[in-house]
């Protein structure tokens, strides 16, 4: 395992798939009034597993070549688009179009307060190695 990737965790994997999430949750809301627009989400817990490389355990495939594709599609550390889903709407309009405005709205609200939380763990984590590299020394 490379210094980086002790030091830092999974906190850039996090960051990247909530970066993702924002952009799928901000075309939601500019495609709000677009007739049979489906909406959009990623599931963050199973993009994260697949991200962070955790083994393979009940209901996902064993690859035993390294050119294999992952069940997804993708070949691996592929990006987590292929984790995009569409959301079941709770009311669904007469249009077609399943983007329901206030769920988006929180939704995007909630992962950006998540991404800056990830963003500050991932700068405390990068000062702290800074520190011990330097010896403790400011």
């Amino acid at each position: 395992m490379a210094f980086a990737d002790r030091v830092m965790g999974v906190s850039p994997q996090a960051l990247h798939l909530r970066a993702q999430r924002l952009e799928l949750i901000a075309g939601n809301l500019a495609n709000a009034d677009t007739p049979g627009y489906k909406a959009r989400d990623i599931d963050f817990r199973q993009a994260m597993a697949a991200a962070s490389g955790a083994a393979p355990g009940a209901g996902e495939l064993r690859r035993t070549h390294a050119r294999h594709l992952t069940a997804a599609g993708l070949a691996p550390g592929g990006d987590a688009a292929a984790d995009v889903r569409f959301r079941i709407p709770s009311q669904p309009s007469m249009d077609g179009n399943t983007v329901e405005t206030q769920r988006e709205q929180a939704a995007f609200m909630d992962n950006a307060v998540r991404y800056q939380a990830s963003l500050t763990l991932l700068d405390g984590r990068i000062k702290s190695a800074i520190s011990a590299l330097r010896g403790g020394q400011r």
